[in-house]
């Protein structure tokens, strides 16, 4: 398992929001805001995969493009690597771009069509290094290598490779500049069952050999209890709990978690017949009009009269695992 008091902290994010303004009327004035990520923190050690789960709609990725500066954020502090970049210049930011990279979720959008493999990997060796083209083809090569790749299709284009395969090719050209970080934005779900575990492992393999570290954003609550050390699970653009894996799976905390993990399907038919579901009643409220107090009043089976007027901290209740529930705050200041 992975030991978090041995390493040292590569990503910190506190207070990220990113919110999308709302122009209407004839005169286009700013009447709202759709708040995607809002005020959300955590960190990630170095070589740690944390996962970002949440349904669709919760501001995964959203949040994972504003930690790479894909997106300007609202407010917050994003440190990658000991530098700061949520508000770093765009010279500054680009001499940081080696460092962090991201897989997309879909491999046919993210992939000019028009370009070979060896032209869409190469393109950051371009932008960002000086090698020759014998070394930017050596490099190729090793990329191709590395991802299982065959480098005779090096001059084949993107439309000629199955789902996976293009992944792989994403996942080359995220490893090409030798990054630190890497976003993978949901980078199964686009891909066929068959095909998720080999490109999850493929990811796994690359993070030992390379030393990598991981925000892995997925809605496959068992495939990122299978990759993750860490679970961060958000909700309506918030984070209402984080916590080791095997914590988190076991014994969930937050109201909203538990009903996520009731909602994962069990292979045994006893089991499932057996299962303790917890439904969720109504639907997941606007973000340009979230509800006042805790997001998932409106919801939770467990809520109070607190719930409906305050919003939870999202504070540490044991080492190393987060809640925001007034369940969890009660409790602790009852004590």
């Amino acid at each position: 398992m992975f030991d978090m008091s041995k390493q040292k902290k590569l990503v910190s994010v506190v207070g990220l929001k990113m919110y999308f303004p709302i122009y209407s009327g004839v005169l286009r004035r700013h009447t709202g805001d759709v708040k995607a990520v809002d005020d959300v923190s955590f960190e990630i050690y170095e070589g740690e995969t944390l996962g970002l789960v949440g349904e669709s709609g919760c501001g995964k990725s959203t949040c994972g493009r504003a930690v790479l500066r894909l997106y300007e954020p609202t407010a917050g502090t994003i440190e990658i690597d000991g530098r700061e970049i949520a508000k770093a210049d765009q010279t500054a930011l680009r001499k940081m771009r080696p460092i962090m990279q991201m897989v997309f979720q879909d491999p046919q959008a993210s992939l000019n069509p028009r370009m070979t493999v060896a032209d869409i990997i190469a393109e950051p060796l371009s932008e960002h290094t000086r090698k020759t083209g014998k070394e930017r083809l050596d490099r190729i090569y090793e990329l191709m290598d590395a991802v299982g790749l065959n480098r005779d299709f090096a001059n084949r284009y993107p439309h000629e490779f199955s789902g996976g395969q293009r992944q792989r090719i994403g996942i080359a050209r995220a490893l090409a500049l030798n990054p630190k970080f890497i976003v993978c934005d949901e980078p199964i779900a686009a891909l066929d069952v068959s095909i998720q575990a080999q490109v999850v492992n493929l990811l796994e393999d690359l993070q030992k050999d390379f030393g990598l570290t991981y925000l892995f954003i997925s809605h496959d609550l068992s495939m990122v209890r299978h990759i993750a050390d860490r679970v961060a699970v958000m909700y309506l653009g918030k984070i209402v709990e984080l916590a080791p894996r095997d914590g988190l799976y076991e014994d969930p905390h937050h109201p909203y978690t538990k009903a996520l993990l009731s909602a994962v399907p069990e292979p045994d038919p006893v089991a499932h017949d057996e299962a303790n579901r917890v439904i969720l009643q109504g639907d997941v409220p606007s973000p340009s009009n979230p509800p006042q107090g805790c997001n998932f009043c409106t919801r939770c089976p467990s809520v109070m009269d607190i719930c409906k007027r305050d919003d939870p901290e999202f504070r540490e209740i044991t080492p190393g695992r987060f809640v925001a529930c007034h369940l969890f705050n009660e409790t602790q200041t009852a004590g």
